[in-house]
């Protein structure tokens, strides 16, 4: 579903999914307490917080939920729910989703969800102690979808304020910078 203006929203969600699978996989089970750049979460909610941002994107492309994966394995639950993200968009989408009693148009969704995944993603390898760089043509492409749905109402809410960056910063450092995350940062 590439638009005239962006890219193809399934093809980034999948490259974010992908991206996020190669940081879980860094998982401990003995690590879930630790802590991680979402001040509010260690790394056992953060997993709980992407297994139900993915339940929800699954939800939104099918109109059903993944089911329940037990919780002890919180690694393994994303794992299961990123595949069945990814199978439901390739057997095809419906051109709007239900997020909770709104309508939304899917390519949007996917597109968010993107983002979430992808910086939540690096969240959890800096958690892990295993930092993971957000590939450069990713976090390109998913910069001005953040721009667009992060605005000064979240900050302090659901994101941190902005962080400077120097002059010539990759995309990375923008993104994550811009979403109020600091280990990105050169010093």
């Amino acid at each position: 579903m590439r638009t005239s203006t962006g890219p193809d929203c399934g093809e980034l969600l999948e490259r974010s999914l992908g991206y996020a699978l190669g940081t879980v996989a860094g998982v401990e089970a003995g690590g879930l307490g630790c802590g991680t750049p979402c001040a509010e979460w260690d790394l056992g909610e953060l997993l709980g917080h992407l297994d139900d941002s993915l339940d929800a994107l699954y939800e939104g492309l099918t109109g059903g939920r993944t089911g329940l994966f037990p919780r002890a394995d919180r690694a393994c639950g994303f794992r299961r729910r990123a595949c069945a993200v990814l199978g439901a968009w390739a057997a095809g989408t419906p051109e709007s989703a239900l997020v909770g009693e709104r309508p939304l148009d899917v390519r949007v969704m996917a597109a968010v969800g993107a983002v979430e995944i992808a910086v939540h993603g690096w969240d959890v390898a800096q958690a892990c102690g295993r930092p993971r760089p957000i590939p450069e043509a990713l976090a390109a492409e998913l910069l001005p979808i953040a721009r667009c749905v992060v605005g000064e109402a979240d900050r302090g809410v659901r994101f941190g304020a902005p962080v400077a960056v120097p002059v010539g910063a990759g995309a990375e450092a923008r993104l994550l910078a811009f979403l109020g995350r600091r280990g990105s940062l050169p010093g």
